[in-house]
């Protein structure tokens, strides 16, 4: 149904589509639908149960190569008394290009440019346009890795090559593609050598079938791409998602109608940073227990931090301490923070606990961290040599509260003697 109009935008290409509905190509409708149809049902003929399994596997994996001879032969000879019943794809400049240095100037609309102009013209895309190209082929990796491990600093390198050796050659920007991913995927490629094949048949044919490639149908090669991308559409993932975990449709939401009405390298982007916002709301505010409990007959407060301390969330213990003991100040005179799960701290998690232990005096309360990794109690310690005694490991939490108060009785003991002592 070849119409020629917007593609890269959703709502304009669709009203483009039922604006201009009357001048669908009717021959070019039944051949893309068709070709659509034989490549679903060729990609399940691997899985007929009887003969060769072997045989109907590469039948299978054949597939975009016999529609697309196929096509090419029926608008060749449908066209041969002079007709044209598809559209086609026409002429293409046959050989390969010139291995030379990339331009560092060029001539638009009758002025030269130089290579600052050049650069001066991309303005922040010259910055934006790398990142996302980055993000674009590690999401693609990602996608189609089945479970191995993807190196992203690897995936770095080989797009930083491709660009600089297709400079040579006049080359397009090169970035990763999920159509054409998806579509050597649904070929059976399974490792890197596939797309050295694929360069190689590509560097064959432009030196010796550009004259082929003029009768391949637009759309024979659409109905190729639509089948490869129909396999990446996977709704139960929609449904597992609900199941584990609601909140994470929340970036995939912010991520597909990204991708569906802005573009999708941006999309990606936005789900990118949808993630790490949730990440940097869950540091900022981890897990924090407090209650008020009677220990040993003393009634104390318990802070349980389960989760680990930093930057972002220093500030938030802090405030939920010294609001509970505002509410509090006349039942309470310890509060207890275990640490067992806070594997370090940073210089101002540090600064906080030093604030929160001046604030709870002011509240006539004292503070004891219990069970701290020596690393995290080391950062505060090395600030303040004088709140060491803060940091107790004692075997249980009654310990902890028997031997505060035994040490407190005892200096108020000594502060009494010495006040006599004075005195008399």
């Amino acid at each position: 149904m070849y119409l020629k109009g917007p593609s890269n935008d959703l709502i304009p290409a669709w009203k483009h589509f039922f604006t201009h509905l009357p001048n669908i190509s009717l021959n070019d409708a039944l051949l893309g639908v068709g070709g659509l149809i034989f490549l679903l049902l060729m990609k399940q003929v691997k899985n007929i149960p009887y003969g060769n399994k072997t045989f109907w596997k590469y039948i299978s994996l054949s597939r975009n190569a016999l529609v697309v001879i196929f096509g090419t032969f029926l608008a060749y000879q449908l066209s041969r008394d002079g007709s044209q019943p598809f559209v086609i794809t026409g002429n293409i400049t046959a050989g390969l290009p010139p291995f030379r240095p990339p331009p560092f100037s060029t001539i638009v609309d009758g002025k030269e440019l130089t290579f600052s102009d050049m650069i001066s013209t991309y303005g922040s895309s010259l910055a934006s346009i790398p990142l996302v190209s980055i993000l674009e082929i590690v999401a693609i990796a990602k996608a189609f890795s089945k479970g191995k491990i993807v190196n992203a600093s690897q995936e770095m390198i080989a797009l930083g090559m491709c660009n600089i050796m297709g400079s040579f050659v006049s080359s397009m920007p090169v970035t990763g593609s999920f159509t054409r991913t998806a579509v050597n995927n649904a070929s059976g490629v399974k490792t890197p050598l596939g797309g050295a094949v694929t360069g190689a048949m590509v560097l064959m044919a432009l030196a010796f079938l550009t004259q082929t490639f003029y009768y391949i149908p637009k759309a024979t090669l659409a109905s190729v791409i639509i089948a490869a991308m129909i396999s990446l559409v996977e709704l139960e993932r929609l449904a597992e998602i609900w199941k584990s975990k609601r909140m994470d449709l929340f970036p995939f939401a912010v991520t597909y109608f990204t991708c569906l009405f802005w573009s999708l390298e941006y999309g990606i982007i936005c789900g990118i940073v949808v993630n790490i916002s949730f990440i940097l709301y869950r540091s900022a505010r981890p897990q924090i227990h407090l209650e008020k409990k009677k220990v040993s007959n003393y009634e104390i407060c318990f802070v349980d931090v389960k989760q680990r301390l930093d930057f972002a969330s220093a500030e938030y213990l802090k405030e939920r301490v010294v609001k509970f003991m505002s509410g509090n100040r006349y039942d309470v005179s310890l509060i207890v923070i275990k640490g067992e799960e806070i594997n370090s701290i940073d210089y101002t998690v540090a600064m906080n606990i030093i604030s929160l232990k001046e604030d709870l005096e002011v509240l006539s309360c004292d503070l004891v961290c219990w069970n701290w990794n020596i690393r995290a109690a080391g950062v505060v310690c090395r600030l303040n040599g004088d709140l060491c005694c803060l940091f107790k490991n004692d075997h249980s939490i009654e310990e902890v509260v028997n031997n505060y108060y035994l040490n407190l009785q005892r200096k108020n003991e000594s502060s009494i003697d010495t006040v006599c002592t004075s005195t008399s």
